[in-house]
Formats: structure tokens, C-alpha cells, sequence
């Protein structure tokens, strides 16, 4: 049998609990996919990572993905918190400021800032496909999650890796207020193919963010996840697509979480020429051990 060191990180916060946690297995050497997506199965949340051996020329390490019923080729609180867990093993690497992490979306750049119970990890995401607009979204959305997003802009799939359904609502407590019909979103999401929808609006000014994300994937079995980077980065590209960045700011500060009993906070940078994001935040490690998969894996 093989042991394999193993920490839970929870991501987008500075305090234990209140972000979202990924499980990161830091010796993935030896383990086939079918092993991978069995103790991503097994411990139930969103993500899953496995650390491996860089493939490609100039990454650092690579990361493997997974939620509970499908490996994904990028998602932002993994990269993030699986980062984070290298870092603490790899003191060569917690010394630069730059990163290279590979996974299957590529290799993706990663920037420190900071050390310690300070240090904000940063991962650009892949390049964002924006499908055209969809009007037709709008009805969809409001039938799936009870109330009606707004028409200009209208929703559009935007795909990063994962692909999401995203759609603004007028102000931030519209988007507290929603009570989705689960069966409803995986209805939507299974027929447009996308993991997901995830929706925002502005927060008031003066707040702790500028605006509120919350984000559902039921037909993955995440009813809705806590905080997460990758539809924070698919919101960065909508938002540079439809011009709404001009109101918001090139770097600004998105809130999720609280609907679930977290308080995360993702810090995104959009070029405003290039359209590229960057998405990251703090971490924290709550669990730190030994793992046994036993001779099966």
C-alpha cells in the first residue's frame, strides 16, 4: 500500500470555513483516472486535485481536476488552493513570484503576492470563447431560478475550461434573494451543455466587494458552490465583452458565498485590452495528513 500526503485547503478566505474547500492528494504518482474520480466521488466536494510531475516544458507541477462526476481541464478555486498546498512542501517554489502550473487546459501563469498568512495566489485563466447573446437565456433563467435576469446584456455561454451559462441581474440582492429550482438549472445546463450558470449584480457603493456572485452546478451534484474562480473568470470575461468593465474597474473585488454560510471574496484583474483574467485570493489550510487508497488505487 501506498501512502500519499494530503491537505484540504480552504480557498478565497482568510478564515477556516467560510471559503470553498479543495482536497489535494500531493503524491497523484501511480493513480490511473478511474482512481482519481473514485476519491473524487468519495470525498464530496466540489473539487478534487491530484499533484503530478510536470509534462509540459516550463510548469512547474501539474494538476489534475475533478468534481464528484467529471474530471475538469481548469477550475479557479483548485488551482488556487492546490498552489497554495505545493507551497507549503515546496520552499524553492514558495521563494519566487512567479509560477508555471500545468493542467488540461494548458499552462496556466500563476503570481504570488505576499507570504505567509498573507499570500494571495493569482492564476490567469485560459482564454475565454464568449458565445453571441442569447435572449432566449433570459426566459430560461427566470423560469430556472425564479427571478429574470437582465435582457441588456443579454446571458451568453462563456467557456474557460468549464463552460457556464452567465447572466447579470440588476443589483446584488437580487441575486441574494434567488430560490432556484435545482432540477430546473440542471435541466438548463444539461441542454446547453455547460457545468453550470452563474449569475451576479453590483453590490452599493462602500461595500466589501463590488459585486455578488453566487453560482449553481446541481447536475454535477453542487447544488451551488461556495466561491468559485472559474465563474468569477467567466463573469471577468462577460463583463470585458458586453462593456460593463468600464463601469467596475479593471481589478475589482467579487463576494460568495454567504447564501451557503461562507463569506469568500475573489480578486479578479481583467486587461482591458486583451480581455485576459486573472483570478485569486487567500488561503487556508485545515487539514494536513496521510492518505491510504489502499492496493485497489
Amino acid at each position: 500500500m501506498t501512502t500519499r500526503r494530503f491537505a484540504q485547503v480552504d480557498v478565497f478566505t482568510m478564515r477556516a470555513g467560510y471559503g470553498n474547500p479543495v482536497a489535494v492528494v500531493l503524491d497523484g504518482d501511480g493513480l490511473d483516472g478511474a482512481a482519481m474520480q473514485r476519491f473524487a466521488a468519495w470525498t464530496n466536494l466540489s473539487e478534487t486535485t491530484f499533484v503530478l510531475p510536470p509534462t509540459q516544458a516550463g510548469a512547474d507541477f501539474r494538476v489534475r481536476i475533478f468534481t464528484p462526476r467529471q474530471e475538469l481541464p481548469f477550475a479557479g478555486h483548485p488551482t488556487v488552493g492546490t498552489t497554495h498546498a505545493v507551497l507549503a512542501l515546496r520552499p524553492e517554489l514558495a521563494a519566487r513570484a512567479q509560477l508555471a502550473l500545468e493542467c488540461a487546459a494548458g499552462v496556466l501563469p500563476v503570481r504570488i503576492e505576499g507570504d505567509g498568512a498573507r499570500r494571495r495566489i493569482f492564476v490567469r485563466a485560459p482564454a475565454a470563447r464568449i458565445d453571441a447573446p442569447l435572449p432566449a437565456l433570459v426566459d430560461e433563467f427566470a423560469q430556472a431560478l425564479g427571478a429574470t435576469p437582465l435582457a441588456e446584456p443579454a446571458p451568453r455561454l462563456v467557456d474557460n475550461g468549464p463552460h457556464w451559462l452567465v447572466a447579470a441581474f440588476a443589483d446584488a440582492a437580487a441575486v441574494r434573494a434567488l430560490q432556484p429550482d435545482l432540477a430546473a438549472v440542471a435541466a438548463l445546463t444539461t441542454r446547453h451543455g455547460a457545468v453550470g450558470v452563474c449569475v451576479f449584480g453590483r453590490e452599493p457603493e462602500g461595500g466589501d466587494a463590488a459585486l455578488a456572485v453566487r453560482a449553481f452546478c446541481p447536475a454535477d451534484g453542487i447544488p451551488e458552490d461556495p466561491v468559485t474562480g472559474s465563474a468569477n473568470a467567466a463573469i471577468g470575461a462577460f463583463l470585458h465583452a458586453t462593456g460593463m468593465l468600464a463601469d467596475i474597474g479593471p481589478r475589482y473585488r467579487a463576494s460568495q458565498g454567504r447564501e451557503v454560510g461562507r463569506d469568500g471574496h475573489v480578486e479578479v484583474a481583467v486587461d482591458a485590452h486583451t480581455g485576459a483574467v486573472e483570478i485569486g485570493g487567500q488561503c487556508v489550510t485545515c487539514i494536513r495528513g496521510e492518505l491510504d487508497l489502499g492496493d485497489s488505487a
